[in-house]
């Protein structure tokens, strides 16, 4: 194992997971996760394996051998063996899932940045709630002059993130079900009409990372993408100045949304 590993590349130790280490706060845990519990799987079906093709070539029929082989039945050792065994596996998965998901869920006290991101079909709206400034986005556009399909770049949406700011994205959505995917931060979360989900992130690289919506939520749901662009504090700030001198202040709030007979969740946000 120890050979095996040491000719891996990165994406490979990384299991195959999309974008580089360190992207954000959770990515590494999530990471980690997920090729911890691909070893010991690994393992489990090396020792499956091994046990169904030494009963293959052990206990085939011999030449000259008629008849049914003995019949053999209540095995306890084994029984118990089979039984305790995969319910420790589940019990392990489960109690680690559990403790990487809650400190992924974990709210910000304080976040630094908050962020009210709108699923729309098919595009997306993003409130800089603490500048009070908004980007109001379109579906992405097919380029003409490109025959294999690809959008124009420039029309699809692109939230900006400070980075190692403390963010807390408020999901909302204003007709169907979305999800808000940011795929090289290894998590997304579902954009349900009438209730507000939460998702708190860390960015801690620089660079522009692929969204999309991860719900089918309609006929162009494919062209739902948007960026997410982690920049230093000082190009936030400027991205901040050029959305107010365009005239985007205030909120893109509830009163573009297409359903306007979903109760509210005022009170639920109350409540926490």
């Amino acid at each position: 194992m120890a050979i095996l590993l040491a000719g891996c590349t990165q994406q490979q130790l990384q299991g195959y997971l999309p974008g580089p280490q360190g992207t954000t706060n959770n990515t590494d845990m999530v990471t980690g996760l997920w090729v911890t519990s691909w070893i010991v799987l690994l393992v489990v079906g090396i020792i499956t394996w091994g046990l169904t093709l030494w009963a293959v070539i052990v206990y085939r029929r011999r030449r000259g051998q008629t008849g049914l082989p003995v019949q053999l039945r209540y095995n306890m050792p084994i029984e118990i063996f089979y039984t305790i065994i995969p319910l420790i596996l589940v019990i392990g998965f489960f109690a680690f899932t559990a403790r990487d998901q809650t400190a992924i869920e974990a709210a910000y006290d304080k976040p630094d940045v908050t962020i009210a991101a709108y699923g729309k079909q098919w595009a997306w709206d993003f409130n800089y709630v603490d500048a009070n400034v908004f980007s109001s986005g379109v579906q992405a556009q097919p380029n003409p002059a490109d025959v294999r399909g690809s959008l124009v770049e420039s029309l699809i949406p692109t939230l900006y993130l400070p980075v190692n700011a403390k963010v807390e994205i408020q999901l909302e959505s204003r007709d169907v079900i979305h999800s808000f995917w940011v795929i090289d931060f290894l998590y997304k979360k579902d954009m349900i009409p009438g209730k507000t989900n939460y998702m708190y992130v860390t960015p801690e690289r620089i660079g522009t990372y692929a969204g999309k919506c991860a719900e089918l939520c309609g006929e162009y749901h494919s062209n739902m993408l948007f960026n997410v662009k982690v920049v230093s504090q000082a190009d936030y700030d400027a991205y901040i100045a050029t959305l107010r001198a365009e005239g985007n202040t205030g909120q893109r709030g509830h009163e573009f949304d297409r359903n306007q007979n979903l109760p509210g969740v005022s009170a639920a946000k109350a409540a926490e």
